[in-house]
C-alpha cells in the first residue's frame, strides 16, 4: 500500500491530500521521497515564514526540548514569558493567552467578548460574509459559508454574519447590544480581499457610538505578512482583541489572543485556561521567528516582494484578460482571480515545480516565505505565463 492509502484507511476523510510525498524541506523549497524540488509558494497555508527547516528556528526547538518539553501552565516559564513580550513589543497591546491554534484563539476571544459584554448588557457577535475564522462550533456562527456549516448545528444564540465592506449593511447590523464585530482586514480563505478604507472608517465610528468591541482575526495575516506585524496597522483599527497563529509558532502549534487595555482584567484565574497552551518549544520557535523577522527586516522586505509579485500578476492580467480576472493583495498575501476554476491551474503549475493553493474556487493564493526574492517570483510568474498560454492556446 502506498502512502496515501494507508492514510485513507486511518484518518477520517477530511482532506483532499495532495500527490506528494514530503520528504524534507529547505528553505523555500519542499523536497519529495523520490527527490523531486518544489517551489513552495503557499509555506504550509501561510505558516512557514522563515521558510522550512529555518536554522535559526531548529536551534531553538532543540535547545528548548533539551531542557524542559512541557511543565503544564501552573509555572511562569520563560520561552512563554519572552514570547508574549515580544508580542505586545510589536503590537502595543496589553495582555496575552497562548493557545494550541488559531480556532481556539477565536474561540476565547468569542469567550472573552461575551464575557466583557455580561455586564454591560452586550450578547451579539457580529462576523461577515465570506470570512473564515475556524471550524469550532463559536467560529461557524459567524460565519455564512454553508460548505463549513451544514449539517453542524444549531449554533450559538446572538450571532449574525453581515455582508462583508458593506458600510449600509454594517451601519444596519450592529447597535448598543452588540457585543463584538469580528473581521479579517485581509480575508485568507475568502480569496484574498482586504476592507476598504471606508468601512475601516464606519467600524470605528460606529465602535465609539454603541461601545463594542473590535476583535481582529490575524490568523493568516499577521506576524508580518502584510509588511505591517498586523494587517489591521494598515487600516488604523485599533482592535480590542487580535487573534494571531500560524507563523508564531514557527511550524508548531501554537496560538495567541492579544488584549488591548479595554479587556485586560475581563479574565481571572480559572475562567479560560489550557493544558497544551503556550508549549514552551513552540514558543522558543516563535521567539527565534519573531527575533529573526526584525533583524533581517522582512517586513518591510515583504512589501517589496509584495509589490514585485502583484506587478507580476497584474501583468498576466493584463495578458491573459479572458483566464485572469484581478490581482490583489496586502505585502505577501496576494491572490490571482481566475475566471474559472484554479484547481487545474494548481495542477499545472505543480507540474512544473511550484506548489499554489486555491481559495474560494476561483482564486489562487500566495503567500510564500517571507525569504522569497525575486528569482522566485520571476521563476512563478514564467510558469503561470506557460500555464497561461498553454490554456489560451
Amino acid at each position: 500500500m502506498t502512502l496515501n492509502d494507508r492514510e485513507q484507511t486511518s484518518f477520517f476523510h477530511t482532506y483532499k491530500r495532495l500527490p506528494l510525498q514530503p520528504d524534507h524541506g529547505e528553505g523555500l523549497y519542499l523536497y519529495t521521497a523520490d527527490g523531486t524540488r518544489y517551489l513552495d509558494m503557499f509555506a504550509g497555508i501561510a505558516v512557514n515564514a522563515l521558510g522550512h527547516s529555518h536554522p535559526r528556528v531548529v536551534a531553538a526547538i532543540t535547545g528548548q526540548a533539551k531542557r524542559y518539553i512541557h511543565v503544564s501552565n501552573y509555572f511562569a516559564q520563560e520561552p512563554q514569558v519572552r514570547l508574549a513580550e515580544l508580542l505586545l513589543q510589536n503590537t502595543g497591546m496589553a495582555r496575552v493567552f497562548f493557545s494550541n491554534s488559531g480556532t481556539e484563539a477565536m474561540e476565547g476571544a468569542l469567550k472573552i467578548a461575551r464575557r466583557w459584554g455580561s455586564e454591560r448588557g452586550k450578547t451579539g457577535l457580529v462576523g461577515f460574509t465570506n470570512a473564515f475564522h475556524g471550524r469550532t462550533i463559536g467560529a461557524l456562527s459567524i460565519m455564512d459559508r454553508p460548505n463549513y456549516k451544514d449539517g453542524f448545528g444549531p449554533f450559538l444564540e446572538g450571532c449574525k454574519s453581515l455582508p462583508f465592506n458593506d458600510v449600509p449593511a454594517l451601519r444596519a447590523g450592529v447597535n448598543a447590544t452588540t457585543a463584538a464585530v469580528v473581521l479579517e482586514c485581509v480575508q485568507g480563505e475568502g480569496g484574498i480581499r482586504p476592507i476598504t478604507a471606508a468601512f475601516a472608517a464606519a467600524l470605528l465610528e460606529l465602535r465609539t457610538e454603541y461601545g463594542f468591541l473590535i476583535i481582529c482575526d490575524e490568523i493568516q495575516s499577521g506576524g508580518g505578512r502584510t509588511g505591517r506585524f498586523l494587517a489591521s496597522d494598515h487600516f488604523g483599527l485599533a482592535p480590542d482583541l487580535v487573534t494571531l497563529a500560524k507563523p508564531i509558532g514557527g511550524g508548531l502549534p501554537l496560538g495567541a489572543i492579544l488584549g488591548a487595555a479595554s479587556v485586560a482584567e475581563v479574565l481571572q484565574p480559572g475562567m479560560h485556561g489550557t493544558t497544551f497552551g503556550g508549549n514552551p518549544v513552540a514558543c522558543a520557535a516563535g521567539i527565534a521567528v519573531l527575533e529573526e523577522i526584525a533583524e533581517q527586516g522582512l517586513m518591510k522586505h515583504a512589501l517589496q516582494m509584495g509589490d514585485a509579485l502583484l506587478a507580476g500578476l497584474a501583468g498576466l492580467v493584463r495578458e491573459f484578460p479572458l483566464i485572469a480576472k484581478e490581482a490583489r493583495g496586502l505585502g505577501l498575501m496576494v491572490a490571482l482571480e481566475l475566471h474559472g476554476e484554479a484547481d487545474p491551474v494548481v495542477v499545472a503549475m505543480r507540474d512544473r515545480g511550484i506548489l499554489l493553493n486555491a481559495t474560494d474556487k476561483t482564486v489562487l493564493r500566495f503567500v510564500p516565505p517571507l525569504v522569497i526574492t525575486e528569482v522566485e517570483i520571476d521563476v512563478t510568474i514564467a510558469a503561470l505565463r506557460e500555464v497561461f498560454g498553454g490554456m489560451a492556446g
